[in-house]
């Protein structure tokens, strides 16, 4: 099996651990998952989807910079970990006027340069965060987990049901039951 394929199959904690070890696709593919619950949080807390980006790539860039260092525990719930970072960056971005750049200068990684699509994504992410948040209020946990990481963050059954330690059938029988619940909710709204 090649590594990109292997990554797939990986916890968030598998991947930051196979990247401490030295295998970079596996921030590449922690990256791919979580860019969108990072952006999600930060854009609706900010005035752009620019300033957003910015503080993305240097919460996964201070991210990255903690995975290399050795004597620094990983975490054991990431995305609670970047959600932090991310935090911490926007308020160090409030209290300066402007978004520090020390961890991308440390990695020496370029400025991100965005188009017009790269925008629309940014504004799309935080609307998925915004939806969320509704549905949070109508759907258990557990149903709520299985259809976000599905349809926003489009993983697969899979790879949900490997993180959720559960089978591929409970997975797909909760975002069932979360559609379903969803249908009869706006069917009684309507």
């Amino acid at each position: 099996m090649d590594p990109i394929s292997a990554a797939d199959e990986l916890t968030d904690r598998e991947l930051l651990q196979r990247a401490r070890a030295g295998e970079a696709v596996c921030f590449g593919e922690f990256y791919r998952r979580r860019r969108g619950a990072v952006l999600a949080f930060l854009r609706p807390r900010v005035a752009s989807p620019e300033l957003a980006a910015d503080l993305m790539c240097e919460t996964f860039a201070s991210a990255l910079v903690t995975v290399h260092e050795p004597c620094r525990e990983l975490p054991r719930e990431p995305i609670a970990w970047l959600v932090a970072i991310a935090r911490n960056e926007l308020l160090d971005a409030w209290r300066r006027g402007r978004v520090a750049e020390r961890a991308r200068r440390r990695l020496a990684l370029e400025p991100l340069a965005l188009g017009d699509e790269d925008l629309v994504a940014v504004d799309d992410a935080a609307a998925n965060a915004d939806l969320l948040a509704q549905l949070a209020d109508e759907l258990p946990p557990d149903q709520l987990h299985a259809l976000s990481a599905h349809l926003f963050e489009e993983r697969g059954y899979p790879e949900i049901a490997r993180e959720l330690g559960c089978s591929q059938a409970v997975v797909r029988k909760r975002v069932s039951r979360a559609l379903t619940t969803l249908r009869a909710n706006r069917g009684a709204s309507t």
